[in-house]
Protein backbone atom coordinates (compact mmCIF):
# COMPACT_ATOMS: atom_id res chain seq x y z
CA UNK A 1 0.00 0.00 0.00
CA UNK A 2 1.44 3.42 -0.86
CA UNK A 3 -0.47 6.84 0.08
CA UNK A 4 -3.49 4.75 1.19
CA UNK A 5 -4.51 3.33 -2.75
CA UNK A 6 -4.45 -0.06 -2.98
CA UNK A 7 -1.30 -2.33 -4.59
CA UNK A 8 -3.58 -3.00 -8.28
CA UNK A 9 -3.82 1.73 -8.05
CA UNK A 10 -0.16 1.85 -7.00
CA UNK A 11 0.65 -0.54 -10.29
CA UNK A 12 -1.62 1.46 -12.71
CA UNK A 13 -0.07 4.77 -10.97
CA UNK A 14 3.25 3.63 -11.71
CA UNK A 15 2.67 2.49 -15.53
CA UNK A 16 0.98 5.44 -16.40
CA UNK A 17 3.71 8.07 -14.45
CA UNK A 18 6.44 5.61 -16.74
CA UNK A 19 4.50 6.38 -20.08
CA UNK A 20 3.94 9.62 -19.63
CA UNK A 21 7.57 9.81 -18.81
CA UNK A 22 8.80 8.27 -21.35
CA UNK A 23 6.90 10.26 -24.20
CA UNK A 24 8.64 13.35 -22.65
CA UNK A 25 11.99 11.80 -22.97
CA UNK A 26 11.01 11.50 -26.70
CA UNK A 27 10.54 14.76 -27.00
CA UNK A 28 13.71 15.68 -25.45
CA UNK A 29 15.45 13.36 -27.94
CA UNK A 30 13.94 14.96 -30.59
CA UNK A 31 15.11 18.41 -29.26
CA UNK A 32 18.48 17.24 -28.81
CA UNK A 33 18.99 14.90 -31.32
CA UNK A 34 18.50 18.01 -33.97
CA UNK A 35 21.65 20.13 -31.90
CA UNK A 36 24.01 16.80 -31.45
CA UNK A 37 25.46 14.17 -33.31
CA UNK A 38 22.81 11.49 -32.36
CA UNK A 39 26.02 8.97 -31.86
CA UNK A 40 27.39 11.13 -29.37
CA UNK A 41 24.30 12.00 -27.62
CA UNK A 42 23.81 7.83 -27.51
CA UNK A 43 26.90 7.36 -25.70
CA UNK A 44 25.83 9.83 -22.92
CA UNK A 45 22.84 8.10 -22.64
CA UNK A 46 24.04 4.70 -22.47
CA UNK A 47 26.53 5.84 -20.15
CA UNK A 48 24.25 6.62 -17.88
CA UNK A 49 21.63 3.65 -18.35
CA UNK A 50 25.42 1.24 -17.54
CA UNK A 51 24.73 3.15 -14.35
CA UNK A 52 21.50 2.20 -14.02
CA UNK A 53 22.12 -1.50 -15.32
CA UNK A 54 25.07 -2.30 -12.96
CA UNK A 55 22.63 -1.02 -10.15
CA UNK A 56 19.60 -3.50 -10.99
CA UNK A 57 22.32 -6.02 -11.20
CA UNK A 58 23.73 -5.78 -8.00
CA UNK A 59 20.37 -5.77 -6.34
CA UNK A 60 19.29 -9.07 -8.40
CA UNK A 61 19.45 -12.47 -6.88
CA UNK A 62 23.34 -13.14 -6.95
CA UNK A 63 24.38 -9.80 -7.95
CA UNK A 64 26.56 -8.97 -10.44
CA UNK A 65 28.25 -11.92 -10.97
CA UNK A 66 25.55 -13.75 -11.29
CA UNK A 67 23.59 -11.26 -13.98
CA UNK A 68 27.31 -11.88 -15.61
CA UNK A 69 26.74 -15.20 -16.57
CA UNK A 70 24.91 -16.17 -19.53
CA UNK A 71 24.38 -19.27 -22.02
CA UNK A 72 23.77 -17.67 -24.64
CA UNK A 73 26.61 -15.16 -25.02
CA UNK A 74 26.37 -14.69 -28.71
CA UNK A 75 22.63 -14.01 -28.92
CA UNK A 76 23.15 -11.30 -25.69
CA UNK A 77 25.35 -9.44 -27.20
CA UNK A 78 23.71 -9.56 -30.42
CA UNK A 79 20.71 -7.78 -28.78
CA UNK A 80 22.72 -5.34 -26.98
CA UNK A 81 24.11 -4.19 -30.67
CA UNK A 82 20.15 -3.88 -31.63
CA UNK A 83 19.42 -2.46 -28.89
CA UNK A 84 22.39 0.24 -29.55
CA UNK A 85 21.11 0.65 -32.92
CA UNK A 86 17.36 0.94 -32.01
CA UNK A 87 18.71 4.13 -29.77
CA UNK A 88 20.75 5.78 -33.05
CA UNK A 89 17.62 5.10 -35.11
CA UNK A 90 15.10 5.92 -33.13
CA UNK A 91 17.18 9.57 -32.16
CA UNK A 92 17.68 9.85 -35.18
CA UNK A 93 14.18 9.58 -36.53
CA UNK A 94 12.63 11.59 -34.00
CA UNK A 95 15.05 14.18 -34.90
CA UNK A 96 14.54 14.04 -38.11
CA UNK A 97 11.15 12.80 -39.83
CA UNK A 98 8.76 13.75 -36.90
CA UNK A 99 7.60 12.05 -33.53
CA UNK A 100 4.22 11.55 -34.34
CA UNK A 101 5.31 9.98 -38.18
CA UNK A 102 7.86 7.31 -36.20
CA UNK A 103 5.67 6.50 -33.20
CA UNK A 104 2.48 5.75 -35.43
CA UNK A 105 4.52 3.43 -37.48
CA UNK A 106 6.55 1.91 -34.69
CA UNK A 107 3.29 0.93 -33.05
CA UNK A 108 3.31 -2.35 -35.87
CA UNK A 109 5.85 -3.46 -33.66
CA UNK A 110 3.84 -6.28 -31.95
CA UNK A 111 2.47 -7.60 -34.87
CA UNK A 112 6.00 -7.95 -36.35
CA UNK A 113 7.12 -9.43 -33.55
CA UNK A 114 4.32 -12.15 -34.00
CA UNK A 115 5.45 -12.78 -37.52
CA UNK A 116 8.84 -13.57 -36.46
CA UNK A 117 7.74 -15.68 -33.57
CA UNK A 118 7.08 -18.24 -36.11
CA UNK A 119 10.53 -18.89 -37.59
CA UNK A 120 12.51 -17.94 -35.15
CA UNK A 121 10.86 -19.42 -32.21
CA UNK A 122 8.48 -21.85 -33.69
CA UNK A 123 5.79 -20.58 -32.50
CA UNK A 124 1.95 -21.13 -33.89
CA UNK A 125 -0.26 -17.79 -34.76
CA UNK A 126 -3.75 -18.62 -34.81
CA UNK A 127 -6.26 -17.25 -37.87
CA UNK A 128 -7.18 -14.48 -35.08
CA UNK A 129 -3.89 -13.51 -34.57
CA UNK A 130 -2.93 -13.46 -38.06
CA UNK A 131 -6.10 -11.39 -39.13
CA UNK A 132 -4.98 -8.69 -36.28
CA UNK A 133 -1.65 -9.19 -38.04
CA UNK A 134 -3.27 -8.08 -41.53
CA UNK A 135 -5.50 -5.51 -40.14
CA UNK A 136 -2.59 -3.83 -38.28
CA UNK A 137 -0.39 -3.28 -41.50
CA UNK A 138 -3.53 -2.59 -43.40
CA UNK A 139 -3.21 0.60 -40.90
CA UNK A 140 0.23 0.92 -41.11
CA UNK A 141 -0.92 1.11 -45.04
CA UNK A 142 -2.81 4.01 -44.21
CA UNK A 143 -0.02 5.89 -42.55
CA UNK A 144 2.73 5.96 -45.08
CA UNK A 145 -0.02 6.30 -48.12
CA UNK A 146 1.61 4.21 -50.55
CA UNK A 147 -0.48 5.60 -53.31
CA UNK A 148 2.24 8.82 -53.13
CA UNK A 149 4.39 7.48 -51.01
CA UNK A 150 8.41 8.09 -51.77
CA UNK A 151 10.97 6.26 -50.42
CA UNK A 152 12.71 8.01 -48.15
CA UNK A 153 13.49 8.82 -44.18
CA UNK A 154 10.10 9.52 -43.37
CA UNK A 155 9.12 5.93 -44.12
CA UNK A 156 12.76 4.22 -43.88
CA UNK A 157 13.56 5.02 -40.38
CA UNK A 158 10.17 4.36 -38.69
CA UNK A 159 10.27 1.14 -40.27
CA UNK A 160 13.97 0.07 -39.81
CA UNK A 161 13.22 1.69 -35.96
CA UNK A 162 9.99 -1.08 -36.02
CA UNK A 163 11.83 -4.13 -37.55
CA UNK A 164 14.90 -3.70 -35.76
CA UNK A 165 13.17 -3.69 -32.55
CA UNK A 166 10.60 -6.58 -33.26
CA UNK A 167 14.33 -8.63 -33.99
CA UNK A 168 15.28 -7.73 -30.41
CA UNK A 169 12.02 -8.37 -28.59
CA UNK A 170 12.11 -12.22 -30.68
CA UNK A 171 15.79 -12.67 -29.36
CA UNK A 172 14.95 -11.68 -25.86
CA UNK A 173 12.34 -13.82 -25.47
CA UNK A 174 14.65 -16.64 -27.42
CA UNK A 175 17.33 -16.20 -24.71
CA UNK A 176 14.58 -15.93 -21.91
CA UNK A 177 14.43 -19.65 -21.66
CA UNK A 178 17.96 -19.89 -20.65
CA UNK A 179 19.12 -17.27 -18.78
CA UNK A 180 17.85 -14.69 -15.85
CA UNK A 181 15.56 -11.65 -16.75
CA UNK A 182 18.61 -9.79 -14.66
CA UNK A 183 21.17 -11.31 -17.25
CA UNK A 184 19.38 -10.29 -20.31
CA UNK A 185 18.68 -6.95 -18.60
CA UNK A 186 22.34 -6.07 -18.34
CA UNK A 187 23.95 -7.91 -21.49
CA UNK A 188 21.73 -5.30 -23.21
CA UNK A 189 22.93 -1.90 -21.20
CA UNK A 190 26.32 -2.89 -21.03
CA UNK A 191 26.70 -3.92 -24.86
CA UNK A 192 25.40 -0.73 -25.79
CA UNK A 193 27.61 0.92 -23.48
CA UNK A 194 30.79 -0.40 -24.81
CA UNK A 195 30.28 -0.39 -28.58
CA UNK A 196 28.87 3.52 -28.58
CA UNK A 197 32.16 4.55 -26.30
CA UNK A 198 33.79 3.02 -29.23
CA UNK A 199 31.92 5.00 -31.72
CA UNK A 200 30.61 7.96 -30.01
CA UNK A 201 34.22 9.30 -29.14
CA UNK A 202 34.45 9.86 -33.13
CA UNK A 203 31.18 12.54 -32.92
CA UNK A 204 32.88 14.02 -30.02
CA UNK A 205 30.92 17.45 -29.46
CA UNK A 206 31.00 20.21 -26.79
CA UNK A 207 27.48 20.62 -25.29
CA UNK A 208 26.40 24.68 -24.59
CA UNK A 209 26.17 25.07 -21.42
CA UNK A 210 22.09 26.28 -21.91
CA UNK A 211 21.94 23.02 -23.75
CA UNK A 212 23.17 20.93 -20.24
CA UNK A 213 19.69 20.95 -18.87
CA UNK A 214 17.94 19.36 -21.86
CA UNK A 215 20.88 16.81 -21.67
CA UNK A 216 20.65 15.47 -17.94
CA UNK A 217 16.87 15.77 -18.71
CA UNK A 218 17.03 13.05 -20.89
CA UNK A 219 19.48 10.41 -19.37
CA UNK A 220 17.47 10.95 -15.99
CA UNK A 221 13.71 10.94 -17.79
CA UNK A 222 14.79 7.26 -19.14
CA UNK A 223 16.24 6.19 -15.67
CA UNK A 224 13.10 7.51 -13.70
CA UNK A 225 10.48 5.72 -16.09
CA UNK A 226 12.53 2.50 -15.62
CA UNK A 227 12.38 2.95 -12.21
CA UNK A 228 8.57 3.88 -12.65
CA UNK A 229 7.66 0.50 -14.78
CA UNK A 230 9.50 -2.25 -12.80
CA UNK A 231 7.40 -0.89 -9.79
CA UNK A 232 4.81 -1.14 -12.22
CA UNK A 233 5.55 -4.98 -13.19
CA UNK A 234 6.09 -5.65 -9.18
CA UNK A 235 2.37 -4.89 -8.63
CA UNK A 236 0.67 -5.78 -11.70
CA UNK A 237 0.16 -8.64 -14.23
CA UNK A 238 2.41 -7.76 -17.47
CA UNK A 239 -1.34 -8.17 -19.21
CA UNK A 240 -2.47 -5.33 -17.50
CA UNK A 241 0.57 -3.05 -18.26
CA UNK A 242 1.23 -3.85 -22.14
CA UNK A 243 -1.75 -2.19 -23.33
CA UNK A 244 -0.78 0.98 -21.27
CA UNK A 245 2.46 1.43 -23.07
CA UNK A 246 0.49 2.48 -26.18
CA UNK A 247 -1.06 5.24 -24.17
CA UNK A 248 2.79 6.39 -24.87
CA UNK A 249 2.00 6.65 -28.66
CA UNK A 250 -0.79 9.35 -27.79
CA UNK A 251 0.99 11.18 -25.76
CA UNK A 252 3.94 11.12 -28.34
CA UNK A 253 1.83 12.42 -31.10
CA UNK A 254 0.28 14.92 -28.55
CA UNK A 255 4.21 16.73 -27.95
CA UNK A 256 4.85 16.13 -31.65
CA UNK A 257 1.74 18.50 -33.17
CA UNK A 258 1.54 20.58 -29.90
CA UNK A 259 5.00 21.32 -29.20
CA UNK A 260 7.04 20.93 -32.23
CA UNK A 261 3.98 21.97 -34.97
CA UNK A 262 4.17 18.28 -36.56
CA UNK A 263 1.21 17.41 -39.11
CA UNK A 264 -1.08 14.22 -38.29
CA UNK A 265 -3.46 13.90 -41.25
CA UNK A 266 -7.24 12.24 -40.76
CA UNK A 267 -5.53 9.23 -42.61
CA UNK A 268 -3.12 9.18 -40.08
CA UNK A 269 -4.65 9.03 -36.98
CA UNK A 270 -7.08 6.21 -38.85
CA UNK A 271 -4.26 4.28 -39.53
CA UNK A 272 -2.64 4.95 -35.97
CA UNK A 273 -5.81 3.54 -34.50
CA UNK A 274 -6.30 0.65 -36.30
CA UNK A 275 -2.48 -0.38 -35.79
CA UNK A 276 -2.87 0.21 -32.21
CA UNK A 277 -6.22 -1.82 -31.84
CA UNK A 278 -4.27 -4.87 -33.79
CA UNK A 279 -1.45 -4.38 -31.57
CA UNK A 280 -3.57 -4.61 -28.52
CA UNK A 281 -5.49 -7.70 -30.29
CA UNK A 282 -1.75 -9.24 -30.60
CA UNK A 283 -0.86 -8.58 -27.11
CA UNK A 284 -4.05 -9.91 -25.67
CA UNK A 285 -4.29 -13.09 -28.11
CA UNK A 286 -0.51 -13.98 -26.75
CA UNK A 287 -1.03 -13.53 -22.89
CA UNK A 288 -4.20 -15.81 -23.45
CA UNK A 289 -2.68 -18.22 -25.45
CA UNK A 290 0.80 -18.64 -23.28
CA UNK A 291 -0.03 -17.22 -19.61
CA UNK A 292 4.05 -18.22 -19.38
CA UNK A 293 4.82 -15.19 -21.22
CA UNK A 294 3.88 -12.92 -18.02
CA UNK A 295 7.62 -13.42 -17.06
CA UNK A 296 9.16 -13.00 -20.33
CA UNK A 297 6.87 -9.84 -20.76
CA UNK A 298 8.25 -8.24 -17.42
CA UNK A 299 11.86 -8.63 -18.78
CA UNK A 300 11.12 -6.96 -21.87
CA UNK A 301 9.85 -4.21 -20.37
CA UNK A 302 12.97 -3.68 -18.04
CA UNK A 303 15.41 -4.42 -20.79
CA UNK A 304 13.87 -1.74 -23.24
CA UNK A 305 15.12 1.30 -22.20
CA UNK A 306 12.91 2.90 -25.12
CA UNK A 307 9.96 1.67 -24.24
CA UNK A 308 10.72 4.79 -26.03
CA UNK A 309 8.06 1.98 -26.74
CA UNK A 310 9.26 0.23 -24.48
CA UNK A 311 7.16 -2.21 -23.04
CA UNK A 312 5.14 -3.00 -26.38
CA UNK A 313 7.10 -6.11 -27.96
CA UNK A 314 4.55 -8.57 -27.51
Amino acid sequence: MHLGLSSRSCGLLFALLSVTVFAIQDGVSKHIGALYPVNFVIMLRFWIFAMFVVMIAGRSKGGVSSAVRTRRPVLQIGRGLLLANQFVVSTYAFAHVGLAQTHAIFASTPLLVACLSVPILGEAVGWRRWGAIGIGFFGVLLIINPVDMKIDASVALPALCAINFALYSTLTRLVAGSDTPATSFFYAGMTGAVVMSIIGPFYWTTIAFADWPWMIALCLSGIAAHYFLIRAYDLLDAVVVQPMSYLQTVLVCIIGVVVYNETMTEVMVIGSTIVVLAGLLTIWGEAKSRPSNQIVLKELAQADPDVETNSRNL
